[in-house]
């Protein structure tokens, strides 16, 4: 068994790692064993959309070769932010004490693992950064997606007025008392939004976030789930954000 690392958790804590999955066969059986060495006191959660290249399959193999893989099917392709909301309830219904989003196309390296694992120590929610401080730290995409993406945290910023380097990212460590506090039933986002609205729920519920810097590499297998519709989501959202926070209905 691997030496936990410094930061790693206590014998008697355990996370998992929320994977959602849509025709990532060529990445789940590598992305998993990557997780997995980082802590044995990690596990993965693959929620599957039924993807049609077999990837639910694929993850089935990985969870009857070892009881700290586990696998949630659902019906149908709903969006990202529909399966990690799945991902929620299913740990929350068991005893995890750190609950991740990651993605399953190695965009997110495994090996930041250890550094959210050590932040966590001091804060409810860690954000793996991929603008911290002004810096920008993303390999191989376009720039066309870059200043959108930029633009995006920068647009989110001011409407909210949370103050994130990265309010859109997707790698990300909840305590579960995040999760617990926050009405996961009234979570309406389901792209890039729904990153800020998670985030944006935990800031105005007085939670500790913190950010630390990753590396973000663009996908080399599979396609992009980027679309308009998730950029026309973000756009609306940050308002009625900060109309339900003006309300009192956040």
């Amino acid at each position: 068994m691997k030496t936990p690392a410094r930061g790693a958790l206590r014998g008697e804590e355990r996370g998992v790692v929320i994977v959602p999955t849509y025709n990532e066969s060529e990445n789940v059986t590598r992305i998993v064993p990557r997780i997995l060495d980082q802590d044995p006191r990690l596990e993965v959660l693959v929620v599957d959309d039924n993807s049609p290249d077999g990837t639910g399959q694929l993850a089935d193999e990985l969870a009857a070769d070892n009881p700290r893989v586990h696998v949630l099917h659902r019906p149908g392709k709903e969006g990202l932010g529909r399966a990690y909301l799945a991902g929620f309830a299913w740990a929350l219904a068991r005893d995890y004490t750190y609950i991740f989003e990651m993605d399953a196309d190695f965009s997110h390296d495994p090996m930041h693992l250890q550094e959210f694992l050590a932040a966590v120590r001091d804060a409810d929610l860690v954000l793996g950064s991929r603008y911290r401080d002004g810096k920008v730290t993303v390999v191989n995409w376009p720039m066309t997606r870059l200043m959108l993406s930029y633009g995006a945290n920068i647009y989110a910023r001011a409407v909210t007025g949370m103050r994130l380097g990265d309010g859109t990212g997707g790698f990300k460590c909840f305590r579960r008392e995040v999760l617990q506090a926050i009405p996961l039933d009234q979570v309406k986002s389901n792209g890039y939004a729904f990153q800020i609205e998670m985030s944006f729920r935990a800031w105005k519920k007085g939670f500790r976030i913190a950010e630390i810097p990753i590396v973000f590499h663009d996908r080399t297998e599979g396609e992009s789930k980027m679309s308009k519709r998730i950029v026309r989501e973000a756009i609306w959202m940050v308002w009625r954000l900060r109309w339900w926070a003006m309300t009192g209905r956040l």
